[in-house]
């Protein structure tokens, strides 16, 4: 989820909740604060522990609230987790260190000490297009033997190494990319860690829907559908899908804000290129609270 900013760039928590309550109205089961396209690495200690508290406040009966919160620093991931765990998040999203490209014996320490710093359960973020490191294979099933690590968000898109991963431990897979989100799917991930989600989760879930009963064919024909939306996300430069986000979500009539520096908001030119993306996939715009019907979903 993106984090919401009023004019001033300030946390607007009543924007974060009502945007909280849209995405769980769309569809999804379950939101994660304090991520990449939360704009983690420009929000303070107290933003992330008052976004975790305000949105439990106002779906936390109706999602499972995930919140990242590690850094490259162990002791600060220890210590921000603990406040999370405080301010009642379900569960913890787990980055891999970025910058000082630590060992794999340096990643088992640094995931372990997370997760025993609380009691909540930790979902892993391998992403190495940011990171630099990828969590090894074997790394993943050292891991794996934490009573509380059960699940991996992947960015690193090695499907071979995930499915090995998916076949011989218990790890939860959740496609952290959503071009890959059907081939995630077929080897085993049991769903999305999205970006377009935040204007398409009623079409993913009629995707994962699909593919889990067995109707290979619509699930492919709605993930098709969604190359469109897939192609505005990509309108902001690569890797930069928050801006993508708060431009759709402007568009669709739900103001949450512009992104703090050094990533800059969505230009007019991208912003209509986007607007004209989203109408081709048939996305309703100036309507936020409007859920589509599974007969309009399926793909143009």
């Amino acid at each position: 989820m993106v984090t919401p900013f009023d004019a001033s760039g300030a946390l607007d928590l009543a924007k974060a909740q009502e945007l909280a309550a849209h995405l769980v109205d769309l569809g999804n089961d379950g939101l994660v604060l304090n991520g990449t396209t939360g704009e983690a690495p420009t929000t303070t200690d107290d933003e992330k522990v008052n976004l975790v508290r305000a949105v439990v406040e106002a779906v936390g009966d109706r999602a499972t609230i995930v919140s990242g919160g590690s850094t490259y620093d162990t002791a600060h991931s220890v210590h921000i987790s603990k406040q999370l765990a405080a301010a009642g998040a379900h569960g913890l999203l787990a980055v891999t260190p970025y910058y000082s490209r630590p060992s794999q014996d340096g990643l088992i320490a640094h995931f372990t000490a997370i997760a025993e710093a609380t009691d909540l359960q930790v979902m892993l973020y391998d992403i190495p297009p940011r990171a630099v490191t990828p969590i090894q294979t074997a790394t993943l099933f050292r891991l794996a033997e934490h009573p509380q690590i059960v699940a991996v968000k992947d960015a690193k898109g090695d499907l071979n190494a995930g499915c090995d991963v998916i076949a011989n431990t218990d790890l939860a897979y959740y496609s952290g990319d959503d071009v890959l989100n059907l081939p995630w799917l077929s080897v085993g991930a049991v769903g999305f860690v999205s970006v377009i989600g935040h204007v398409a989760a009623d079409r993913l879930r009629l995707l994962a829907d699909a593919y889990e009963s067995g109707d290979v064919t619509k699930a492919l024909e709605i993930n098709r559908g969604l190359l469109p939306v897939n192609r505005a996300m990509g309108r902001t430069g690569p890797g930069l899908g928050l801006a993508f986000v708060k431009a759709a979500l402007r568009l669709r009539g739900l103001d949450v804000g512009d992104t703090r520096l050094p990533i800059l908001p969505a230009t007019e030119e991208q912003t209509a290129a986007i607007a004209a993306d989203l109408a081709v996939a048939g996305v309703s715009l100036g309507l936020p609270d409007a859920v589509r019907s599974s007969s309009e979903t399926v793909s143009r």
